[in-house]
């Protein structure tokens, strides 16, 4: 003991500066590896139309249905059916992928239909 700590008894002990990962989060409350564990739903949504009834169940094979959206307009990416970004369609390969254009800012995601 050095001392100004043999004379100063209420004198704190050093800080640690080892602390691990698991330490950290407990210190927060919320535990990392929990959050990034929960299921989420992402929607890529081409468009909508609303129909009656029997116009759906007259619907066969080869049927079209006419979209709200125009050809080219970005599509909405959402998460739990919530919008949190706008899309457009690409081809990966022989498989359909999205390339996100926009992100929708938080305060915009929150905001009632």
């Amino acid at each position: 003991m050095s001392e100004s700590e043999e004379n100063n008894p209420e004198a704190e002990p050093a800080a640690q500066t080892d602390t691990t990962p698991s330490e950290d989060s407990a210190e927060s409350g919320i535990d990392q590896d929990v959050i990034r564990a929960i299921p989420i739903t992402l929607t890529i949504e081409v468009g909508t139309t609303q129909l009656k009834l029997r116009d759906l169940l007259r619907l066969s094979q080869g049927s079209i249905l006419e979209l709200d959206r125009s050809v080219g307009e970005l599509m909405d990416v959402k998460v739990n059916y919530t919008v949190i970004a706008k899309c457009e369609i690409v081809t990966v390969g022989d498989k359909f992928g999205i390339s996100v254009v926009e992100i929708v800012a938080p305060l915009e995601r929150v905001k009632p239909v």
